[in-house]
């Protein structure tokens, strides 16, 4: 049941970032539902791989290069998603920073995944 709730706060936090970020569009709830899902499953399965692979810039960069990755990874999920428009990469960059702040409030203050003591 968890995941389901955290697919929902997920979503919730999506469309609050198309009413904060100018240059992110959503063609409904129900195409949110939708970006949630596909931004979870590309978080969970081929983020890690593309962290492994870009290791050594990251390191360079003194892990910067995670927020251009993360904005990546929004951009290319409104080339996969009909009705998800990112007007550009200044757009997904700070929409990917927006959703990761809320998202991870939410699941915080909702859901209970704080650090553990």
């Amino acid at each position: 049941m968890k995941p389901f709730a955290a697919w929902i706060v997920n979503t919730v936090c999506l469309l609050l970032v198309t009413q904060l970020v100018p240059g992110i569009y959503l063609d409904g709830w129900v195409r949110a539902l939708m970006v949630a899902l596909a931004l979870g499953l590309l978080n969970t399965f081929v983020r890690p791989v593309l962290r492994l692979l870009t290791l050594p810039i990251t390191l360079l960069t003194l892990g910067l290069f995670i927020l251009v990755l993360n904005a990546l990874l929004f951009w290319l999920v409104s080339y996969v998603i009909k009705g998800f428009h990112v007007a550009g990469f200044g757009a997904a960059f700070w929409g990917a920073m927006v959703y990761g702040v809320l998202s991870w409030l939410a699941s915080v203050m909702l859901l209970g995944d704080g650090p553990r003591r």
